[in-house]
């Protein structure tokens, strides 16, 4: 699928031919089944910004009593990004649920290094 489409995708809906069947056990090839390898790329981006960033300020979170919340949100989104390997639930929009989950660390994380009060 990600060889037929490789760019962009088949996007969030449904495969664009009867023969295609968008599946896959990892939220790395779900993502490039959907978004393709540009969508991929970027959210591979946003994780490594996000770990750069995270790691780099990580006195700012300790400066503000904020250090073991940062760090255990971190935690978190690592275990869910390396867990993405062999699981699609964190990227999978039939589960909402976790998604959001996944999301809702990141944010916090991030906000925890955040310098305004």
């Amino acid at each position: 699928l990600v060889s037929q489409y490789p760019a962009f995708g088949v996007g969030f809906g449904e495969a664009p031919k009867l023969d295609l069947y968008v599946a896959a056990s990892s939220i790395y090839l779900l993502a490039a089944e959907q978004m393709g390898l540009i969508g991929l790329a970027g959210f591979i981006f946003v994780l490594g910004v996000f770990f750069w960033t995270s790691f780099r300020r990580r006195g700012v979170a300790d400066a503000r009593g904020l250090g073991s919340i940062q760090i255990s949100s971190v935690a978190g989104v690592l275990g869910a990004a390396s867990a993405g390997l062999f699981d699609h639930y964190f990227f999978n929009l039939q589960f909402p649920h976790t998604v959001a989950l996944f999301w809702l660390f990141v944010g916090l994380a991030t906000a925890t290094t955040s310098e305004e009060d």
